[in-house]
């Protein structure tokens, strides 16, 4: 009896260990076949001083704050005591990057390379090689750099489409300049959109990154790359347990337009966009909240052509769905300038198909400003403690609408009503229905026939751009 209570809290025991150890990943067969494609970058940048006593960065640079004032903070160069005396320094920095192919392509962070004078990649068999720009593109922070080698170890690549939340994933690259060092954690999140970044869909770990790994790869548990770990947040330069990596499918199609011809070509069509939010979609007649909301056209751009009018909300672009206002400019900016490509609407409480004519990607208009100050005759304040005025023709004329009505002045306890003096409201949106505004009366007409606690959205002209303001919760009066 002794014997099978000994061999059954065995068998039990040797069970919870192989537990624990599955639920252990074991990094060192990833590290010993991956490593040796990870390579260190160190660059020089010659700094000419206009002998007006600037100084340099007051950082060294292998302080946890040198990479953050050298990516985001102009060089000023000089050196103290010297006015008027012409010098010389060398800035140098260090990062991280990967082999791609057997022949010396090698992928790297923009920010790592800029405005550098001199490459220098060391491998982990300790050569050392000069390397030349491809190209770089600061809109992704992606790089392509080449040695002169061949017979290279490279990585092979992931899909960060199947990656997981929760996922385990690894980093290597060279913190503070210590060479293949080794990190792991889980993926946070994916799809981050970053102040800046509308192009890139960060994927979001908790790896231990620090100045030095920019640049570098994120590895799943297959070895495979599914990253480019790019910046990290931090309030003192090292690493706070949030890390973002650019996804290996948006930096390989970036790198193979700067390998053929050294530049990125993004697609664009011309609008201003704004998120759908839980109330937005109420207004609009939409059954979730999805889709980008066109607030304004650029004059005579693509979408304009298209027949796109502002309100409409783009659900879908080249068949692909935009279930946040993010996704567009990621899935047109990489649609090929000069495509045409359908893309589904919705307006006025259905959808529409269009068809549009990609263009390629210039910085983004805006309306046109008014440079005069309406002055229309002051109205009494309406249901939402409003004080709305009527547009003169020539106001009308220089600011292109056909109607609105002038923001003068806000009441009462409003202070759901997120408006102000000088806005101007263009149209009234509800359970689907889009009206313009072409008068008081006809706005204050509108605003009776909800019953209280209604939810409504104004289309608004704020400035050089249109909004859409969301009213949660109507009263059941006129404001005082």
């Amino acid at each position: 009896m002794k014997q099978i209570v000994t061999a059954f809290f065995f068998v039990i025991f040797s069970l919870t260990v192989q537990a624990q150890n599955k639920g252990l990943p074991d990094f060192t067969e990833l590290v010993e076949k991956q490593g040796p494609a990870v390579v260190n970058i160190s660059t020089t940048q010659v700094i000419r001083s206009n002998g007006q006593g600037m100084q340099p960065f007051p950082f060294d640079e292998n302080d946890p704050m040198f990479d953050f004032f050298r990516r985001f903070i102009p060089r000023q160069p000089g050196l103290p005591g010297t006015p008027g005396a012409p010098r010389e320094f060398q800035s140098r920095s260090l990062g991280s990057g990967f082999i791609i192919s057997t022949d010396g392509y090698i992928l790297t962070n923009a920010h790592v390379v800029d405005s550098a004078d001199e490459i220098l990649v060391r491998l982990t068999d300790k050569r050392e090689f000069k390397a030349k720009v491809i190209g770089a593109d600061k809109r992704t922070d992606v790089a392509l750099i080449k040695i002169e080698a061949a017979n290279l170890p490279a990585v092979r690549m992931g899909d960060p489409e199947i990656l997981k939340v929760g996922e385990w994933v690894v980093a290597i690259g060279s913190p503070f300049g210590f060479d293949n060092s080794v990190t792991a954690g889980i993926v946070s999140a994916k799809g981050r959109s970053l102040p800046q970044e509308n192009f890139v869909p960060f994927i979001q770990t908790d790896v231990a990154i620090n100045p030095g790994n920019s640049g570098g790869p994120l590895f799943n548990m297959k070895g495979e790359v599914v990253g480019i770990n790019s910046q990290i947040y931090s309030r003192s330069g090292g690493f706070m347990g949030i890390s973002f990596a650019i996804p290996i499918d948006v930096a390989m199609e970036i790198q193979s337009q700067l390998k053929a011809s050294g530049r990125v070509s993004r697609g664009r069509i011309g609008v201003v966009i704004q998120e759908v939010t839980k109330e937005l979609a109420e207004s609009f007649g939409l059954s979730k909240a999805q889709g980008a909301i066109v607030n304004a056209l650029e004059r005579g751009g693509p979408a304009e052509k298209a027949g796109v009018e502002p309100g409409d909300v783009i659900l879908k672009f080249d068949g692909k769905p935009v279930n946040v206002s993010g996704d567009l400019p990621r899935i047109v900016g990489a649609s090929k300038p000069g495509t045409r490509v359908a893309m589904q609407v919705w307006r006025k409480g259905a959808t529409r198909e269009l068809m549009v004519v990609v263009g390629e990607t210039v910085e983004e208009k805006s309306a046109a400003r008014s440079g005069k100050n309406p002055k229309p005759v002051e109205q009494a304040a309406n249901r939402l403690g409003l004080i709305v005025s009527e547009l003169s023709s020539e106001q009308k004329r220089e600011l292109k609408i056909k109607g609105g009505l002038l923001v003068e002045n806000v009441r009462g306890n409003t202070s759901q009503v997120d408006l102000r003096p000088g806005d101007i409201i263009l149209a009234l949106i509800a359970r689907g229905e889009n009206t313009e505004i072409r008068s008081v009366d006809q706005f204050n007409k509108l605003l009776e026939q909800f019953d209280k606690g209604s939810t409504i959205t104004l289309l608004v002209r704020r400035g050089e751009l249109q909004t859409f303001v969301t009213i949660k919760g109507l009263p059941d009066k006129k404001a005082d």
